[in-house]
C-alpha cells in the first residue's frame, strides 16, 4: 500500500495559509532514506528544507513545482516500500485534506455535513483524488449546492455577486476566484497579474497574506499608545567609529548599539518585556529582541537572544548572520518566532519618525528614524547636534504610560551616554 507524504506544519501559520512546493529535490522512482530533502517548501516566513521519516522509492509526485496554498496534511507525494508492485498505484485514492478553515466552519454551522464542508475546501483537494474518485467527489458536491472555492464565494458575498449566474471555469465546474472577478469587470478576463486597463491584479504570497492578518489583528485588538523621544547621538556615533577603527574586519552598525540599549533597558524595566495572553501577563525571564528586516515581498523578524548578556561584536555578528540567513530564506522556525520585543529601524533609507504596529503578542516594538544635524539649546546655548528620533508602540493592556516613559528614557540615558553599556 502507497505511503502518504503529507504538506508539513512548518510554522505555526500555515493551517491557513498552507504551502508552497519551491523544489522537489527527488524525482519519481528515486531511493528515499529516511532524514534525505525531498523536497524545498515555502511557508510565509522562509523557504525549508522538508526531510523523509520514511524509507522507500519516491513512486509518484502529486503536487508539481510552484503549487502553493497547498493544506497542511494533504498528500503531495506517494512512496512505496522497497520491492512493493507499483500496481499499488492504481487503487490509491486520497481523501481530502480538511484544513483549520474548513474545521472552523463545520463547528460554526454543526447542520452542514462535514463531506460537503470538505469538497467546499480547495481546488487543490480534489487534484490529488484519482479520476473515479474525483468524479464521485464532484457528485456529491452538485447535489444541492454550487461548486465554489471558499475564497470564490467570499468575493462572491462581499460583492453581492449571486453565484447562480456564474460559470465555473475550474476543475470540473467549479467556480474560482478568477471566475467572480471576470463577473465583476464584464468581458475582461483577470488572471495572475493580468492588466486592467491602467491598474494590475496581483496575486500575494502566503508571507504577505499572514502580515496582512496579523497586523489587522494587532490594531484591531492591540490597545496601541505612542511615546516619542529625541536622541542625541553624537558620542554613539563617535564610539562606533572608534570600535570600527580598531577591529575593521568586524564593523559594527548604530542599530547594534540600539539593540544593546534596548536589552539593558529591558533588563531595568522587566515589566516591558511581557505579553497578554488569555487576560493573563506573561513575563518573559529571557531578553530576547527582535529585528525586522525587510525582505523582497514582506518582513521578517529574526531574534537576538539573550541580548544584554552578549558584547557589542557578538551581537554585531549574530545580526548579520541572521539578516543573510533571513533574505536567503534560510531562517529555522527557532531563529525567527518568539521575541519579547521589536526593534523596527527605518533611519538608512532617511525616514526621521514614524510609528510601529506591535507585533503580537509582544508589548513593545521601538520605531528607529534617521538621525540628522539639527540645532538644539546646550547649555544656554545654540548648538547643532545629531538627534534620532524614536517612537515607542505600546500595548496598553500590559504596558502604562509611566513604565514606557520610565523605560523610553533609560534608552535614551544609554544613547546619549553610550560608555555605560561597555562598563
Amino acid at each position: 500500500m502507497p505511503i502518504e507524504i503529507l504538506m508539513p506544519a512548518l510554522s505555526p501559520t500555515m493551517s491557513k495559509t498552507g504551502g508552497k512546493i519551491v523544489k522537489w529535490c527527488k524525482k519519481e522512482q528515486d531511493r528515499v532514506e529516511v532524514g534525505d530533502v525531498i523536497a524545498e517548501i515555502e511557508t510565509d516566513k522562509a523557504i525549508m528544507e522538508f526531510e523523509s521519516v520514511d524509507e522507500g522509492v519516491l513512486a509518484k509526485i502529486l503536487v508539481s513545482e510552484g503549487t502553493s496554498g497547498v493544506p497542511v496534511n494533504q498528500p503531495i507525494a506517494l512512496m512505496l516500500e522497497e520491492g512493493e508492485d507499483k500496481n499499488a498505484l492504481s487503487n490509491y485514492a486520497s481523501a481530502p485534506a480538511v484544513n483549520i478553515e474548513i474545521k472552523e466552519r463545520v463547528e460554526a454551522n454543526p447542520s452542514t455535513p462535514s463531506n460537503s464542508s470538505v469538497l467546499s475546501s480547495s481546488s487543490m483537494s480534489s487534484q490529488c483524488l484519482t479520476p473515479e474518485s474525483r468524479k464521485k467527489e464532484d457528485t456529491k458536491a452538485t447535489e444541492g449546492r454550487v461548486k465554489i472555492s471558499p475564497l470564490a464565494k467570499k468575493i462572491a458575498q462581499n460583492e453581492g455577486v449571486d453565484i447562480e449566474q456564474l460559470e465555473g471555469t475550474g476543475p470540473y465546474g467549479r467556480i474560482i476566484k478568477a471566475d467572480v472577478l471576470e463577473f465583476l469587470d464584464g468581458d475582461r478576463q483577470i488572471k495572475n497579474c493580468k492588466r486592467l486597463g491602467e491598474d494590475t491584479i496581483i496575486e500575494v504570497s502566503n508571507m504577505r497574506q499572514v502580515i496582512a492578518q496579523r497586523l489587522v489583528e494587532s490594531k484591531q485588538n492591540v490597545p496601541h499608545f505612542y511615546l516619542t523621544v529625541d536622541c542625541q547621538v553624537d558620542k554613539l556615533i563617535s564610539l562606533k567609529n572608534e570600535i570600527n577603527l580598531a577591529d575593521e574586519n568586524n564593523k559594527v552598525t548604530i542599530n547594534d548599539l540600539i539593540i544593546k540599549a534596548t536589552a539593558f533597558s529591558m533588563k531595568k524595566f522587566p515589566d516591558i518585556n511581557s505579553s497578554w495572553i488569555d487576560n493573563k501577563i506573561l513575563k518573559y525571564s529571557n531578553i530576547d529582541i527582535s529585528i525586522a528586516v525587510a525582505l523582497e515581498d514582506g518582513l521578517i523578524t529574526p531574534i537576538v537572544k539573550n541580548a544584554d548578556k552578549k558584547g557589542i561584536l557578538s551581537i554585531s555578528k549574530e545580526v548579520k548572520g541572521l539578516v543573510n540567513k533571513a533574505r536567503s530564506g534560510k531562517l529555522r522556525p527557532e531563529e525567527f518566532q518568539g521575541g519579547g520585543f521589536t526593534i523596527s529601524n527605518l533611519g538608512m533609507f532617511g525616514i526621521k519618525a514614524f510609528s510601529a504596529i506591535i507585533n503580537p503578542p509582544q508589548s513593545c516594538i521601538m520605531a528607529v528614524g534617521a538621525s540628522k544635524k539639527q540645532p538644539v539649546v546646550i547649555n544656554e546655548k545654540i548648538e547643532v547636534a545629531e538627534i534620532m528620533t524614536v517612537t515607542l508602540s505600546v500595548d496598553h493592556r500590559t504596558v502604562d504610560g509611566a513604565l514606557g516613559a520610565k523605560f523610553l528614557n533609560a534608552f535614551k540615558r544609554y544613547i546619549e551616554n553610550p560608555l555605560a553599556m561597555l562598563i
